[in-house]
């Protein structure tokens, strides 16, 4: 059984280095859950990842706490 993986924004941030903006929560393992719709792999929904790349980065960082809060590490 593979893990579930853990998607954070601080680790996101690590793994983009100095790249401007808001970085993307994939993580490559690109399956939606066909019981909440998620994405198994960064945990944003089908409207999330299709946004993503128009979207604001104010409403990236809105993205990024529904993925912290989904897997339980929302403050």
């Amino acid at each position: 059984m593979i893990p579930t993986p853990v998607v954070s924004l601080k680790a996101a941030r690590r793994r983009s280095g100095l790249a401007p903006g808001v970085p993307s929560p994939c993580i490559s393992i690109c399956k939606l859950d066909p019981d909440n719709g998620w994405c198994q792999g960064c945990f944003r929904t089908l409207d999330e990842i299709a946004a993503w790349s128009r979207a604001a980065d104010a409403d990236k960082l809105v993205v990024w706490q529904r993925i912290e809060a989904r897997q339980g590490l929302a403050p």
